[in-house]
Formats: structure tokens, sequence, C-alpha cells
């Protein structure tokens, strides 16, 4: 199987030079070629790779400064963009920023990029117009190397190869017949249907099994700080009032920039970390793992609507926005989505309406706005069913895709195939919650 293998390059200041250009001049190929997609789509024209390749084969004798990045990098920045524009659309694909995106460049042939092993803790790379160039070897890169992505994160530079492991995945799960269903969010991170609580607050009593979080963790909940420590949290008030003193442009306000982006970058990586470490405990453990069809791009955009037409209630949505992005909930299904090709578990998805109203009990399923007494509480109205409210959506999620049927792909893949049905790369949840008694 294909994985990724990231480690810190380390770079002299020409090479860090040098790779912003290669960056910026890859920016630039990728704006222009979109520019021109849409100019000839305007006049009902269309224009692909192959024709955007040899023109760019021509414009570096116009344009010297084309001829800095390496040639590779270049037509793999079109192909990506022809990719991109296939599957989205040339009027959805987005313009490449220098203020939004971080500098990346992608070397996609094996034999350009030759890897050595220095000693047990460093090794190097050759990159294209880079030169041989050291970074940390934290790990084996287990596989051998089919491409490699540089890209700056922060202050540092790092590589990310993707390597084929040998690997293959599971035909079927240890445990093929256990099912979860995992409720995401705002309090707590993930609940599963079994009653187990996982929240980066909970991190010394990781995934404890509980019909209610315990009392500590009540507690603990009340001074959360999200990913940020208390000192953290400080600073970054502090960073955030400096920031808005400094006069745009200046070298102080880039300063603040950049120890505002060190800050939540680590918060970046504990988050990536608690989602993977949740996903391998998951993967282990069921073979069939259901979550709720969340379209989590459109439940975080802004309310503030437009000059003319402002928009209702923008600081409770702006707080509800950052709660969501804090719990990490299309990286816990994208960690559940890649840690499952390991374990051959199925990772499927259902319609998420009323699951927070609707009673798990079977011989119920009374769906009433009332029977969520609070956040934490879930009592029927109708059977006087008490749970824990995440638990109890958890299971209505659960009991969903088992009334859809039986899944029939146990290989690990991005999605599951029922009976009579076409495999797909997402399972496509059906089902709807029972009506009200």
């Amino acid at each position: 199987m294909l994985t990724g293998r990231r480690y810190r390059l380390e770079f002299d200041a020409g090479q860090k030079l040098l790779a912003e250009r290669i960056a910026a001049v890859c920016r630039s190929a990728w704006n222009t070629a979109l520019e021109q997609r849409r100019a000839y789509r305007r006049r009902g024209a269309f224009i692909g790779y192959a024709e955007q390749c040899r023109q760019l084969a021509e414009a570096k004798k116009e344009f010297p400064w084309l001829a800095e990045a390496p040639a590779q990098v270049l037509q793999q920045t079109l192909k990506d963009l022809d990719q991109a524009c296939r599957r989205h659309g040339t009027w959805k694909v987005r313009w490449k920023s220098k203020t939004r995106q971080a500098p990346s460049l992608r070397f996609p042939t094996p034999k350009h990029i030759p890897v050595e092993v220095i000693n047990r803790r460093w090794a190097r790379v050759f990159l294209p117009k880079l030169g041989w160039v050291r970074f940390r070897l934290s790990r084996p890169l287990g596989g051998a190397v089919r491409s490699a992505t540089v890209s700056r994160d922060g202050e540092h530079w790092f590589i990310s190869f993707l390597v084929e492991d040998g690997q293959r995945a599971p035909q079927v799960h240890a445990r093929p017949d256990a099912v979860v269903g995992v409720d995401r969010g705002v309090v707590t991170a993930a609940v599963t249907s079994d009653g187990e609580f996982f929240d980066r607050r909970h991190a010394t009593a990781f995934g404890v099994s509980s019909s209610e979080p315990p009392e500590e963790s009540m507690a603990a909940r009340a001074d959360d700080r999200g990913y940020l420590s208390a000192g953290e949290a400080e600073r970054y008030v502090r960073l955030q009032r400096r920031l808005a003193r400094a006069e745009k442009g200046s070298a102080r306000r880039a300063r603040v920039v950049c120890a505002l982006g060190a800050i939540m970058g680590r918060v970046r990586r504990r988050r990536a970390d608690f989602t993977a470490q949740v996903a391998h405990r998951l993967t282990r453990d069921y073979a069939h793992i259901v979550l709720e069809d969340l379209k989590v791009r459109g439940m975080t955009a802004s309310a503030s609507g437009t000059a003319a037409a402002p928009g209702a209630r923008v600081a409770q949505k702006s707080g509800l926005n950052r709660a969501i992005l804090d719990k990490g909930w299309y990286g816990l299904e994208v960690a559940l989505r890649s840690a499952a090709r390991y374990t051959g578990s199925v990772v499927s998805a259902v319609p998420a309406a009323y699951t927070s109203r609707t009673c798990s009990v079977a011989a119920c399923g009374r769906v009433d706005a009332k029977s969520r007494e609070s956040q934490a509480l879930f009592r029927c109205t109708a059977c006087g069913y008490v749970e824990h409210a995440d638990v109890n959506a958890a299971k209505c999620i659960k009991a969903r895709e088992q009334a859809a049927g039986p899944v029939v792909s146990g290989r690990g893949d991005f999605g599951g195939a029922r009976v009579g049905e076409a495999s797909s790369a997402r399972s496509t949840a059906r089902g709807a919650p029972r009506a009200a008694a």
C-alpha cells in the first residue's frame, strides 16, 4: 500500500531562498494555466495538460525565470491542475495565493530523488536544482519511494515521501462482526455506541468506557482550552493584541505572525496526533465504523453574509465554527479511512438528521426535541429511556447503518458495498429516522 513519511529538512540559507523561488514559479504556473483554461472555456474551447506542457516549454525561451524550477516539478503542477479541473470543474478550482497557501513543490520521479542513509539519525536526499539535503531520519522509510513533496510549515521545511510499504490490506477484519457508531461533538470529540468517550482532555484515561463522562472529566471541561496549554493560550492572546497594534507590512508584524503560526502549528500537530490515536483504536477493535455524513465545510461557513444583507448571530456562529474545527471532525474521518486500510475495517456514513433527537431503543424510536433535556442528558418522552445524549446519538447512528443492510466489503477500502450494490469509494448512508409516535 502507499503511505506517507514526513521528515524535517535541513536547508541552508541558499537552499531556502531557491526553494521559495521554485515554489513561486509553480504558483505562477498554476494561476496562469488556470486563467488560460477559463479563457478557453469562456469562448467554448478546451485546452488540456498536453497542450499546456508544450506551451510551457516554449514560454521558457521567452521567460528565463521559468527555468529556475525543475521541469518535472512544473509539469507536475500542470498535471495536478488538470486533475483538479477534471474532478471539480474549471470554475471551482481555486487560485494559489502567496499569503494563504504554504509554498510547496512536488518531485514525481523516484530516480531523480535518490535517498541515502548517513547513520541511524540522519539521511540525505538529492533534489533537482537544490542538491543534496539532509533530513532527520526520525523513523525508517519502510519501503520504496514513489514521489516526494517539499513544503514549508512555519519557519521550517519538510519533505513528505510517498512510499510503497509492501503491505496488503487484509481481506477480513480480526473481529468481523464488530460494529460501532461514532458521534462527533463540540464538547467531546468522539463518542461511540459502546459508551467510550474520546477527547484530547482525557489523554490520561484514553478511551475509558462509561455511560457518562467521569466527574473529573466534567470539571476539566469547564477549564478546557482545547489543544492549547494555559500558558500558550495567554501568550496567543498577547500576540493577537500585539498584531492589532503592528503596522501592516512592517517587520514587527511579520515576526508576530510567525510567532502566532508557531503556536497554531503545535495545535495542528496535537490534533493530528489525537485523531491518529483514535483512528488506530477504533479500526483495531471494530470491523465496521459508522459516522454521520457531516458536511464540515458547509457547517463551518461564516454567517456574516454580505454588507447589503448581514447575517444573524454572527458571533455565536463564529464560536461554533471554532469549536467544530478545534475538535477535528473531518481530520478524524480522514484518519479513520486511512487506518482502515491496514485492518480491513469499513468506514461508512449515514444521514445525520435527527440522530440527537431519536430514542435509540428499537421498540420505541420516538423523535422528539424535548427528549434532549440538555447537552449531556437524553430522556425519551415516550418510553422514559435515559442515556447520555452523545451515546444515544451514536447508538442511533449504528442502528441506521444496520437497518440499511449488511456490508460485504472487508478489505479496508474507503467505503463498503452492500449486497446488491456497486462498490464505491465511499458508502453513502441510507435510512431515515422513524416518524414520531
